[in-house]
């Protein structure tokens, strides 16, 4: 999920990220501070210890039906990872800025990468669309993000961080839910306790799914009866577009635009326009969603200074510092994945890098610049 160290809770009652990319920088956005540890319930020393909290497991798990052979390949015997710890309570604390955040993923290689991923992989992402409706160069900027690419999905046993996480008082019950999520997994034979590895927040694979995700949202999309999200693309495309497609993604639209707000005009929109009351905190960190038509009344513009759009589309506006951006419906999906700005904005920034520099399917002009708009049935909606 982006962001080395960044943990979010996802706004539905499943749990989708507690992690990081593997493998990428540690730079991300500040956390909210209901996210920043307090030194007082936090310390390990401060905690019950390992052995006694992980024997009173054991015994919660076997009262909930897992044997003693799973327990023992599974559990016994781990140990805390103090790395673990320190992940969790460092990755609030850093704040380079959305500048320097984005210019590090946001480079030339991933993008010619993920162009030509887009080209050699052109028959599977048709089908995925064809069947979730997710649009390819949304697909391929998160799994950019996520994993570059499936080269990194991470090393850490996924038992011993999710153990460690659960352990340690600041977020227990959320990953000692996700603990016994892991269980079903290789209860249910879906992989091997050995193989079961992940980021030092317990994500895995591909599209770095925490194990309730997994559960809820992968899919076996290669047709060998595995939903094998580790080594095959086309399961873990396709279960990433399928976790969208819950979140309410929708293909015939984008994510948003970068826009030209002027000091006159932003005294307009906080006088006007309130944050939202709900969703994650991200969400309640961004305006209302308000038609397109009132942002150009308020004096919001394109980056380039032409006129919004006139599309039939509603938009919140979200203020990184010097760079601002109307975000329509698809934003939340992204949120729902990560719930940062930093995270949902690059994702949005990397989709429309990747458009091809031909006619494709996917949204694009054959110069290579993203359709504004699209007639449908008689109404616009941005594409």
């Amino acid at each position: 999920m982006l962001l080395v160290g960044l943990l979010t809770l996802s706004p539905a009652p499943f749990l989708l990220r507690a992690s990081a990319t593997a493998g990428q920088d540690t730079s991300q956005e500040q956390a909210p501070p209901t996210q920043t540890p307090d030194p007082a319930t936090t310390a390990v020393d401060a905690a019950q210890p390992f052995q006694d909290w992980l024997n009173e497991l054991l015994n919660e798990a076997r009262g909930r039906g897992f044997s003693d052979a799973l327990l023992q390949e599974t559990l016994v015997g781990v140990e805390p990872l103090t790395r673990v710890i320190a992940s969790d309570r460092s990755q609030a604390e850093l704040n380079p800025g959305f500048a320097r955040y984005a210019s590090a993923r946001l480079t030339r290689q991933r993008v010619t990468s993920g162009q030509e991923l887009i080209r050699t992989n052109a028959d599977l992402l048709e089908r995925i669309e064809k069947t979730y409706g997710i649009q390819p160069r949304f697909l391929i900027a998160f799994w950019g993000l996520e994993s570059n690419y499936g080269r990194l999905t991470g090393r850490v046993p996924v038992f011993q961080a999710l153990a460690t996480l659960a352990w340690e008082p600041r977020r227990a019950s959320l990953f000692r839910s996700e603990l016994f999520q892991a269980l079903m997994m290789v209860d249910r034979g879906f992989i091997e306790a050995p193989t079961m590895t992940g980021s030092w927040a317990g994500a895995m694979g591909q599209p770095q799914f925490m194990p309730s995700s997994y559960m809820r949202y992968a899919v076996d999309f290669d047709g060998d009866s595995r939903r094998d999200i580790w080594k095959s693309t086309p399961d873990a495309l396709a279960s990433m577009a399928n976790y969208l497609k819950g979140f309410g993604w929708n293909g015939n639209q984008t994510w948003g635009r970068e826009v030209k707000v002027t000091p006159a005009a932003l005294e307009k929109i906080v006088k006007r326009i309130p944050k939202r009351t709900d969703g994650c905190y991200a969400q309640r960190n961004m305006t209302e969603r308000r038609p397109l038509a009132e942002w150009r009344e308020l004096g919001v513009r394109q980056r380039d200074g032409s006129p919004l759009p006139n599309a039939s589309l509603e938009a919140g506006l979200v203020d990184v510092g010097q760079r601002k951006f109307l975000v329509y419906p698809n934003y939340d999906a992204i949120l729902s994945y990560n719930c940062a700005h930093y995270y949902a904005l690059t994702v949005g920034l990397l989709g429309d890098a990747l458009q091809a520099t031909k006619g494709t399917k996917d949204g694009t002009t054959k110069s290579g610049t993203t359709k504004d708009t699209k007639i449908t049935k008689g109404t616009k909606t941005a594409k």
